[in-house]
């Protein structure tokens, strides 16, 4: 019982030992009871040579340097932890940090992004964000942000940048130490292994493109002896039987994470496929520069605009206890009638080819 992390919550009392296991507990590792907080033995208790007790901190690997990976080393800090960060870039800020070109392994952004929360709403609760940066961010204003976060909590010295995590194993006595090998690399290729006692993968989820292009629609039947899968571009895909009918497209396709800016879609005609964030914006950009713009959706979309009632943030406004409240109390129904009918206030979206096929508050997040 040495070490443990036990949280207590009304009106069951749980306690999580590093051996991954829940079990019933009333007390803290010490013998306090605890209401509401979670405890964490922050030390391991060592014999010295010379008989008395050593306390060694807790090793926690976070893997990736953005909002997460940050805002996790902060709170080890703050837990009496000793985090050790790995970042495969030479930079902080994951997502937000802007490339002209895509690196593999790393989330892109085009050039002219926008944040979609308000400032308000997504500054780390012990770090506001400056009165003179805009309600909502572009990306570069974020950056800033995250290097300001760092530098005023002094987390960049527990990050190693241009180190990428190979490998993440359980040491053989795991299900006594609860402890873990992490296996790293440097640019130059030079790999070393540390032990830690816990490990925060704080990856992003929007790395890797998902291009469909098998299932682009079709007409002739695929000549005798080509085969499948095969190379369609930059890209590997499962074609279908029949002539998929991206192959016999002449433009240029790639998918929004490879789209930095409009220049040299100039004159163009383009299809924008797909209306979510990223759809949404480059249809607009696109539409100053192009000859025509196209924008195809499957099943529609609510359009939400970021500032509502009296100036306000969109999150402001509806992220609230008051809308929890409604929320549980007002049949879903009636919600997403209300709802609706205060977006079609804006524009309809009938009459601009965009009605929804699903409700506003179901199946999907507005545009």
């Amino acid at each position: 019982m040495d070490a443990s992390v036990r949280v207590l919550q009304d009106p069951h009392v749980l306690r999580l030992n590093w051996t991954g296991r829940w079990a019933p507990g009333g007390h803290t590792p010490d013998g306090d009871v605890c209401r509401g907080h979670v405890y964490r033995r922050e030390k391991t208790r060592h014999n010295s040579p010379t008989g008395g007790a050593v306390q060694m901190k807790r090793r926690i690997a976070v893997i990736g340097a953005g909002a997460s990976g940050l805002a996790a080393v902060k709170c080890c800090l703050d837990e009496g932890l000793e985090p050790m960060c790995f970042e495969q870039s030479d930079g902080l800020g994951g997502l937000w940090r802007f490339k002209e070109d895509p690196e593999d392994g790393r989330s892109s952004i085009y050039r002219s992004v926008i944040i979609n929360s308000s400032k308000e709403m997504m500054c780390f609760s012990d770090f506001p964000i400056p009165d003179d940066f805009a309600n909502f961010m572009h990306n570069s204003k974020i950056l800033d942000y995250f290097h300001l976060y760092a530098r005023h909590f002094d987390l960049l010295r527990y990050i190693r940048f241009k180190t990428t995590v190979r490998r993440v194993k359980m040491r053989p006595d795991f299900a006594r130490s609860g402890q873990w090998e992490v296996v790293t690399a440097t640019s130059g290729g030079l790999e070393e292994s540390a032990i830690f006692d816990g490990v925060m993968v704080c990856t992003g989820h929007h790395t890797y493109p998902h291009l469909p292009l098998q299932d682009f629609p079709g007409e002739s039947e695929r000549p005798a002896g080509s085969s499948w899968p095969r190379e369609v571009g930059s890209h590997k895909v499962n074609l279908n039987p029949c002539l998929s009918g991206i192959e016999t497209f002449q433009g240029e396709y790639f998918h929004s994470r490879e789209y930095k800016g409009p220049e040299k879609f100039l004159g163009k005609r383009v299809v924008v496929i797909g209306i979510g964030n990223s759809g949404g914006d480059l249809a607009v950009e696109l539409s100053r520069i192009a000859d025509q713009v196209f924008l195809s959706t499957r099943r529609g979309c609510w359009v939400l605009n970021r500032i509502l009632d009296d100036g306000l943030p969109y999150d402001m406004l509806l992220l609230t206890r008051f809308a929890s409240l409604l929320k549980k109390i007002l049949p879903l129904t009636f919600l997403n009638w209300m709802e609706e009918q205060k977006l079609n206030k804006r524009f309809d979206h009938k009459l601009y080819g965009l009605q929804a096929k699903h409700r506003y508050l179901i199946a999907a997040h507005a545009s």
